[in-house]
């Protein structure tokens, strides 16, 4: 269509909702005005309580980033903590060892089975 400027690209995996933003203002019973960044100046900010949706953080998922030591090309290195749990997985004809690891830079939810192999080396 003329004069409609799409927000993101079109297709099947697009995200289909961008944001979050801040609410300036309740404009009508059932409108809003949003705090819209300049990439959508073209945008209009004002939206139906129906094009919205609650923004619902987890507090316990951030993590600051002053205590993650990232490097110049915004990466940084994996260091084993500790070593929760140990469990042996049989394959066809071998058995295989594998450990729970909890990373430093992830919380206790974040911890990965790792092949026990792998961990030695």
């Amino acid at each position: 269509m003329k004069g409609i400027m799409r927000v993101s690209k079109k297709g099947k995996l697009s995200p289909r909702f961008v944001g979050p933003y801040k609410i300036l203002r309740r404009v009508g019973k059932i409108v809003y005005e949003l705090d819209l960044p300049n990439e959508l100046e073209l945008v209009h900010s004002v939206f139906h309580v129906s094009m919205l949706n609650k923004c619902v953080g987890d507090p316990t998922s951030l993590f600051p980033l002053e205590r993650l030591a990232v490097d110049e090309n915004l990466s940084y290195e994996e260091v084993q903590v500790e070593i929760f749990d140990r469990q042996v997985k049989k394959l066809r004809n071998r058995e295989v060892a594998f450990v729970k690891v909890l990373w430093r830079n992830h919380l206790v939810e974040g911890a990965t089975w790792e092949a026990e192999a792998d961990m030695k080396s």
